[in-house]
């Protein structure tokens, strides 16, 4: 009986021995995934912006943050912001603030930016004048004719000092009925922006978004005689990254951003877009302090 109690007990001490040994590995196991885990973000974008993500995506600093971000092409604006509103996909990248602000004026689910991005600045253009002082009485100016872009452009030509607007001037819905001072009489012409670079040579001069410049081969840093600075006067047109309303101060959603804003992205950008992108890196407040 002894031999049998030596014998079971020996076998219990084994079975102790083996179970000890094995929750060790799970141990170290999981304390090695904890350091190598990194969060996926799911972003939707499209253009230039999606490639500039999708080079972010591969940077070290990316990795170096936890995140794993994958980048969805769309093609639909309304349809990225429902997708973030809804929370299907985390963060987008494709739009201004003005832009945002119009999708919340016009939508129940709202959604809010969680970085400030880059302004690619509206330019005047002319084969005319070199300077903006080279202006004839009556010159004529063709704009955009289409919402926003049209009260942008006249603020354009308000900071250039070729006319003056109302008190109050609408930011989205502003035209040249707007105007009330305009020294040099000039001659403000709305035309669809497709035809845009084709009748540049055919005014005195013509104001551009940044996309259908470069699609005519202008450089707004270089080409164009004056074009929006960084400060209050364009906020509304920064571009920013955004996300669910109840996400914004969400620490993951705000790295991402923080992303943009390396040496990396900034060669990038020169490399690919002549460094019309202009970084703005601000906090998200100065989208909504006063002018």
């Amino acid at each position: 009986m002894k031999k049998l109690f030596s014998v079971l007990l020996s076998a219990s001490v084994l079975t102790l021995s083996a179970c000890s040994k094995q929750e060790a590995p799970a141990t170290e196991t999981k304390t090695d995934a904890a350091t190598t885990t990194e969060q996926t973000v799911v972003m939707a974008s499209t253009g230039s912006d999606a490639d500039i993500w999708r080079f972010i995506a591969t940077l070290p600093e990316t990795k170096q943050a936890g995140i794993k971000l994958e980048v969805k092409n769309f093609t639909d604006y309304v349809a990225m912001n429902t997708a973030v509103a809804n929370k299907e996909i985390d963060i987008n990248a494709f739009q201004s603030y003005a832009y945002l602000v119009a999708f919340n004026a016009n939508n129940k689910d709202k959604i809010a930016p969680v970085s400030t991005t880059y302004l690619e600045p509206m330019g005047i253009y002319s084969s005319k004048v070199k300077k903006l002082d080279e202006f004839q009485t009556g010159a004529t100016i063709a704009i955009p004719n289409d919402g926003a872009n049209e009260s942008r452009a006249l603020l354009l030509l308000q900071s250039a000092g070729l006319v003056k607007l109302k008190a109050g001037f609408d930011d989205v819905k502003g035209t040249p009925a707007d105007i009330v001072e305009n020294n040099k009489k000039i001659v403000i012409k709305p035309i669809q922006m497709a035809t845009a670079v084709r009748v540049k040579d055919e005014v005195d001069a013509i104001v551009l978004g940044n996309t259908l410049a470069m699609e005519g081969g202008l450089n707004v840093l270089k080409d164009a005689i004056y074009y929006e600075p960084v400060d209050q006067t364009t906020k509304m047109n920064v571009n920013i990254l955004a996300v669910a309303e109840s996400r914004k101060d969400d620490p993951v959603l705000k790295k991402v951003g923080e992303l943009y804003h390396t040496k990396a992205v900034e060669q990038y950008v020169q490399e690919h877009f002549g460094g019309t992108k202009i970084d703005v890196n601000k906090p998200v407040s100065y989208l909504t302090e006063s002018k």
